[in-house]
């Protein structure tokens, strides 16, 4: 029974830096799967032409995830930091573990049928799979890495960003909000402007038409352009200086792999 955990262990718990083994190849697929019948599942007509074959993939997928699961929680005892029961539930909440749990969830509850607003915002939730693909890629590992690196200054942009829009949002109010009531009569009114001008969408349905009006909204279009820099600048610094970290280790890696071979050669007679 050891040995069969060790092997389910390393068949479903090595680390995508390391290459993928066959089973978790055909997991990626099976979530590419799921994705594109969940996605497709939301064409009525489609639906109505194949009932049997959309319910059919949803159980298989199901249970192919259900098994996954169980299987990762069980032969999560090989790492020491997870074994016996308390180790097992402390792997249950690990980040992974609850993306899988969330991900078989909606395709159980997806077969009762029956449709309602509550259920379709549960059966929609099956598109968390796309999240266990995380796993299996370094570079969303690697980017991950870099969000979660960055998230000071990430935050500090979206609170400038926030007071910006309240700003912005304020001003008009005082300025256009006796001409355009209903656009401008308001802060929260505002806000719609604020935040597509900022976003640099622009889509036009909202504009100051006062000469003063038309003064901020130019300083506020201009204050978007600096903001929508702003995490630009950091995201692409923070992954440049990660994507060299990570050609580093690699190379380190290499070296070292090909400095034990070397070591481990019988010395020439």
């Amino acid at each position: 029974m050891a040995t069969v955990r060790q092997s389910v262990h390393a068949a479903l718990h090595r680390p995508a830096e390391s290459g993928l083994t066959w089973t978790q190849r055909g997991l990626v697929l099976a979530i590419l799967g799921s994705l594109v019948v969940t996605i497709l599942g939301t064409e009525p007509t489609l639906v109505l032409e194949a009932p049997r074959a959309f319910a059919i993939a949803e159980l298989a997928f199901g249970v192919v995830f259900l098994i996954e699961y169980v299987l990762r929680v069980w032969s999560a005892g090989e790492d020491p930091r997870f074994a016996g029961l308390r180790g097992r539930w402390r792997y249950a909440r690990t980040p992974f573990a609850l993306v899988d749990f969330i991900a078989v969830v909606p395709f159980l509850v997806g077969l009762l049928g029956a449709e309602s607003m509550m259920l379709r915002i549960v059966r929609l939730a099956r598109l968390a799979v796309l999240a266990k693909a995380a796993r299996y890629s370094a570079a969303m590992r690697l980017l991950a890495e870099v969000i979660a690196e960055r998230r000071f200054e990430l935050g500090f942009t979206v609170l400038a960003a926030m007071v910006v829009v309240v700003v912005a949002a304020t001003a008009l109010y005082v300025v256009e909000g006796a001409n355009q009531p209903d656009t401008f009569g308001s802060i929260p009114r505002a806000m719609w402007w604020a935040v597509a001008t900022l976003t640099t969408v622009g889509y036009g349905d909202v504009y100051p038409v006062t000469p003063l009006g038309r003064i901020l909204g130019a300083m506020t279009a201009f204050a978007g352009i600096g903001l929508i820099a702003m995490p630009t600048g950091i995201l692409a610094a923070a992954l440049s200086d990660a994507l060299a970290r990570a050609r580093r280790d690699a190379h380190r890696r290499t070296s070292e792999l090909r400095d034990g071979r070397a070591s481990s050669r019988p010395p020439e007679s």
